[in-house]
């Protein structure tokens, strides 16, 4: 796999889980409708299992090739960056349900 390739895979897993959760917060904030809790929610256990995935394959990759290394961590600390979002996005959400 080129580097670019590596990046990408970064670049996209942040993206899409980034977007999804912005759709849920935003979503509920506009409608209060509870299927965007239920999505919201159900994407903090699916996106949490994907993501580990995602940035244990690359750690296995860039282990396994010694020259991809950088690239994979790279990639991992990009959707790594989804883990604190992800916790202010939840904090809001429950402030916002249980109020």
């Amino acid at each position: 796999m080129k580097d670019y390739e590596i990046m990408n895979i970064g670049k996209y897993t942040f993206g899409l889980c980034f977007t999804l959760g912005s759709i849920s917060l935003v979503g509920y904030l506009i409608t209060t409708n509870d299927a965007f809790v239920a999505g919201g929610y159900m994407l903090l256990i699916f996106g949490t299992i994907i993501n580990l995935l995602i940035a244990l394959g690359l750690l296995v990759y860039g282990i396994a090739d010694r020259s991809k290394l950088k690239p994979c961590m790279k990639a991992i600390l990009m959707i790594m960056i989804n883990i604190p979002i992800a916790y202010i996005y939840a904090l809001i959400g429950l402030s916002l349900i249980f109020k």
